[in-house]
């Protein structure tokens, strides 16, 4: 069993910049890959970034330049800058922890809450 639990989400005018956090405990030692998803209403959840334990980063083209996944392996902890935020970006945003591939999950946190104003 792995947990997770995101934080950082919050109010932002657009233009600004915000920094999610997802902190990892359990079974860690065999995630492959943490990813950040978002899910707007009326949406489908989709994935935005994710790393794996080798170091490997995967963008989706809507977050490219604007966002930065990384990770502090001593804190367990995977973020994602986000940057130069639009209302567009306005949604609920996972973190996922995969045992196997970087676009298929295991588990999910509860999700934190982006919302950013025009």
């Amino acid at each position: 069993q792995v947990q997770l639990v995101e934080s950082g989400g919050g109010l932002v005018q657009a233009g600004g910049s915000l920094r999610l956090s997802c902190a990892a405990s359990g079974s860690i030692s065999s995630i492959n890959a943490i990813g950040w998803y978002r899910q707007a209403p009326g949406k489908e959840r989709e994935l935005l970034a994710a790393i794996t334990r080798d170091g490997s980063l995967n963008y989706d083209d809507s977050v490219k330049g604007r966002f930065t996944i990384s990770r502090d392996n001593a804190k367990n902890t995977v973020y994602l800058q986000m940057n130069s935020l639009k209302p567009d970006d306005t949604a609920v945003y996972y973190c996922g922890a995969s045992y196997g591939s970087w676009y298929e999950y295991d588990y999910w946190g509860q999700g934190t809450q982006v919302t950013v104003s025009s």
